[in-house]
């Protein structure tokens, strides 16, 4: 478990890898987000996209269970908030996506000792490289004392 003191200025993870099956991205489209696009090869064929591909949702998700699985997890109390979110590239279903992240402010709490506040910088890309997804985020993350 990583505390607020244990993440240094420049901390850098790759948080994990996750193979978007074509059936994950249906099954969570039916219930979520139930655009054809997400939910019908035949249809997404013709579609903007070409074929199928996974919902926004579904790719937030899969970045929350990431991080969440992440053999080194940070001791988040809270998430304060998200910034800067861009989608630049569809998240096809077929490929493997990778999470990294890395902090890009960090600062003691003034209200509340036990805890700091950092600000990392997210970025999932697809097998090819293409940014699928980036984001801003800011925890509230416990301290060890």
């Amino acid at each position: 478990m990583r505390y607020f003191d244990d993440i240094p200025d420049d901390y850098e993870a790759e948080i994990g890898t996750f193979a978007l099956a074509a059936a994950d991205v249906i099954e969570f489209a039916k219930a979520w987000d139930p655009q054809p696009f997400h939910t019908d090869p035949e249809a997404a064929s013709k579609s903007p996209f070409g074929g199928l591909v996974a919902s926004s949702a579904h790719i937030f998700a899969i970045c929350t269970r990431l991080f969440f699985d992440f053999k080194d997890p940070i001791r988040v109390v809270a998430m304060l908030g998200k910034d800067k979110l861009r989608l630049p590239s569809p998240a096809r279903a077929g490929t493997t996506l990778t999470y990294r992240t890395r902090c890009i402010d960090r600062r003691e709490s003034e209200s509340r000792p036990n805890v700091g506040i950092i600000t990392l910088a997210d970025t999932v890309t697809d097998d090819e490289g293409n940014v699928v997804l980036s984001q801003e985020v800011t925890l509230m993350v416990a301290r060890r004392r």
